[in-house]
């Protein structure tokens, strides 16, 4: 049984509108706990006690990331949860009865799994060792950044600051194209800072000039990312706290409205049981949230063709992991022969993933409405999958957003301030992308649910995943935070280094990263505690990358990746499905 769960009210600590555990519950316990929370909350996952009780949490008491928030054992509970729709999909295929398989998350690793960027090897020589010495350059075939993030001053358009109005700061985003928002605000892009601490100091003496409000006004006349950095009551306060706020986290649904199609039962392929095995889905993605949906498809079995557009900016770094199981394709959908690749893939595809805002993609003939038209017109339902900043609808549904500013507009950050003991209502980011891979996460979850739902019912669906949501989650008074005593007790065990509101989240990840390494260093080193899955000959050579989390009763289902990552735009357009 889940532990017993009390929460208090800790405005004093952590601000208005936050909820702190009375007691400590040990990290698998407590993700035995909000598994259930989630899973009673999640519509359409399974209400089958039977089915719950197969899911085991182990790992380490203690949290295993900086400050309050518990992003690890909620990403361990959607793992698992990932886990059991996954036995349900085995169990109509093969006749295997979900409720004697175990699944098994180590929470450790889900908390590591956040990670994931840095968590992996090339040649023997760990990725964050690399960006620390500033070597990963030496890795990259194609530079994607095209020198968004080359000088100081770029670095630094993404990061939280002092704003005019008293105790509200503002998350800052370049949205890898710093120039002109900084330009926009009379801030010169070219200033000669000798470091990043001097590029900070400059923007932050611009910024200062500003209202909070006015901030916000500039960058939604303007078309530019932004947040305040509200209090988790004063997220919850806005029009657009409250529209979210109907919505659960995982949300997916049949579309009623499509052409009527027969059920899609899942294929049966003899020399790959994984659940998705078989199963197509297209990509079109960048950044985090995006790809992650892709990655744990690809885990459980999915054939993924990753869409890129050589054209468009991206961070270099990314491509080393989360490429992982997929094959990658450069097309450009400003050309119409490209438009037509596109289209002639989709034709032959289970699931179509998308992190574009909705009109900019429908504008490009792959809205929901345009892939339901085609779905129908072939006589086989899709799944589309949608992930955005700010959830499915409501006055900021269609405004751009990237990791940092649902953590600025949930209250995430204004915690991680408070955290660190600052009064005055100065943010820093949570130490992770976290928002990034649990939108990841829960849109992969949506996905299976509702390919389950499509092979017993036909159809299609619509999932959605929300950055904003997946970070309000945890802020939840159901959920928790922990104590600042608990946090102590994690900061002295790792020993983490210097984290502030200047620092970009690679910055952050780095300094946790070390912590990890120091703690389980086991857990990176082969042997049987190792947490990795090696690759030999990729197109970086040897390469060890993280595992997937969920481990699944049955060996030859579990979630594995057959290939190594690979570059974007690795593939020759003429890619054919497997």
């Amino acid at each position: 049984m889940p532990h017993p769960h009390k929460t208090t009210p800790s405005t004093d600590i952590y601000g208005p509108g936050t909820f702190m555990d009375t007691d400590f519950t040990p990290v698998p316990q407590d993700a035995a706990r909000i598994f259930e929370y989630i899973a009673k909350n999640t519509p359409g996952f399974s209400r089958e006690k039977e089915l719950w009780d197969t899911v085991k949490f182990e790992g380490s008491s203690l949290p295993i990331i900086p400050g309050p928030i518990k992003a690890p054992p909620i990403a361990a509970a959607l793992h698992a949860m990932c886990g059991v729709v996954a036995h349900e999909m085995v169990e109509d295929r093969d006749g295997t009865s979900a409720r004697t398989q175990k699944v098994t998350v180590n929470t450790d690793h889900a908390g590591i799994w956040l990670g994931t960027i840095f968590a992996a090897s090339v040649e023997g020589k760990d990725l964050a060792g690399l960006a620390k010495s500033r070597q990963l350059s030496t890795l990259y075939q194609q530079d994607f950044e095209r020198g968004c993030m080359a000088t100081p001053m770029k670095q630094r358009s993404t990061a939280i600051y002092k704003t005019k109005t008293p105790g509200v700061w503002y998350q800052l985003h370049g949205s890898l194209d710093p120039i002109p928002v900084l330009k926009s605000m009379g801030i010169d892009p070219d200033y000669p800072a000798k470091s990043l601490d001097e590029a900070y100091d400059y923007i932050s003496r611009h910024v200062e000039q500003w209202t909070a409000d006015e901030l916000e006004m500039h960058n939604l006349k303007n078309g530019f990312c932004g947040s305040i950095c509200f209090t988790p009551q004063g997220w919850s306060d806005t029009q657009m706290g409250k529209s979210l706020a109907d919505h659960p986290l995982v949300g997916y649904s049949r579309q009623s409205h499509a052409i009527p199609t027969p059920p899609a039962p899942l294929p049966n392929i003899l020399d790959d049981r994984r659940p998705l095995a078989g199963i197509k889905v297209i990509e079109l993605v960048r950044i985090i949230a995006g790809p992650i949906i892709g990655s744990t498809l690809a885990a459980f079995g999915a054939d993924v063709i990753r869409v890129n557009c050589s054209r468009l900016t991206d961070l270099n770094a990314l491509q080393l992991t989360l490429n992982t199981g997929k094959r990658t394709i450069d097309i450009d959908l400003t050309k119409d022969e490209d438009k037509s690749r596109l289209r002639a893939l989709i034709e032959g595809a289970d699931v179509f993933v998308q992190g574009f805002r909705p009109n900019s993609i429908a504008k490009k003939g792959f809205g929901v409405n345009d892939l339901l038209e085609m779905a129908g017109n072939r006589g086989k339902g899709i799944v589309y999958v949608e992930e955005n900043c700010y959830g499915p609808d409501g006055l900021y549904h269609e405004r751009p957003g990237w990791q940092q500013i649902g953590d600025a507009a949930s209250g995430s950050s204004y915690v991680m301030g408070r955290s660190f003991g600052f009064k005055d209502g100065t943010s820093v980011l949570p130490p992770l992308p976290i928002s990034d891979m649990t939108t990841g996460l829960v849109g992969a979850l949506g996905a299976l649910m509702a390919l389950r739902d499509r092979a017993r019912h036909g159809g299609s669906y619509r999932v959605t995943s929300s950055l904003v949501k997946s970070d309000a989650i945890a802020l939840e008074p159901e959920i928790g935070l922990y104590s600042p005593e608990v946090v102590e007790q994690s900061n002295q065990l790792f020993k983490w280094g210097c984290i502030n509101p200047s620092h970009f989240v690679l910055e952050i990840l780095l300094v946790v990263m070390d912590g990890w390494k120091r703690v389980f260093p086991q857990y990176f080193e082969s042997g049987t505690e190792s947490l990795m899955t090696s690759f030999q000959n990729g197109p970086w050579g040897h390469m060890d990358t993280l595992k997937p989390v969920v481990q699944l009763g049955n060996s030859s289902m579990t979630p594995r990746w057959l290939t190594p990552s690979v570059p974007h735009c690795y593939h020759p357009q003429s890619i054919q499905w497997l």
